[in-house]
């Protein structure tokens, strides 16, 4: 599809951000471990109360709204589908991070949710997660483990990745509803995009 040069208009209450595929076709060498105050633990049946809150403080700053969205019975169905792990990082009582992988595509694994929340940003707890990450999935007989990532979120998210060992594929624009117009997400998060009413 051949798109015009230019500027496009957005319609209001709509968002729009570039979104750039990554993947890695073999495994990676994986840096040494950080030393931190962090313990990754699996989460086996994740309570949804817990999923809920711990998306939110991990990902409501970079606009992550899709499973604030879902139903009870949608975001059960997707968390503890088969294939799905969820791993955390607990850290001062607390669990700070949010790590999911899918591994429900034979020889692929989807880094489908990955982040810390700003407790623990700037602290390597994001490369001792990605480490585990990357140790969990190539465990595996896979061909490929991918994940995308967004200009909505970190400014520093893409060059972690490829320094992670990640290669982009594809890039795309996504055009979705600003979710903090429609009551999905507070008016006052992730303030480096607009909010436009």
């Amino acid at each position: 599809m051949s798109l015009p040069d230019g500027y496009v208009d957005i319609p209001p209450g709509k968002i729009a951000a570039v979104v750039t595929s990554l993947e890695m076709l073999a495994r990676p060498v994986i840096p040494p471990d950080p030393v931190g105050d962090w313990r990754i633990r699996r989460v086996a049946q994740p309570d949804l109360d817990w999923y809920r809150d711990l998306y939110a403080r991990v990902g409501w700053d970079w606009l992550w709204s899709q499973r604030t969205r879902m139903s009870d019975a949608e975001l059960a169905g997707t968390i503890r589908a088969p294939g799905v792990e969820i791993t955390t990082l607990e850290y001062d009582g607390g669990d700070e991070a949010l790590l999911e992988l899918d591994f429900g595509k034979k020889n692929e694994c989807e880094l489908v949710l990955f982040g810390v929340t700003s407790k623990l940003i700037g602290t390597a707890a994001g490369r001792l997660l990605m480490n585990h990450a990357l140790r969990r999935a190539w465990a595996q007989p896979l061909t490929r483990l991918w994940v995308h990532t967004c200009s909505f979120d970190h400014p520093r998210a893409l060059a972690f990745y490829q320094r992670s060992g990640f290669r982009p594929y594809r890039r795309q624009i996504e055009i979705a509803p600003d979710p903090r117009l429609d009551g999905t997400l507070p008016r006052d998060v992730a303030a480096h995009v607009p909010l436009l009413d």
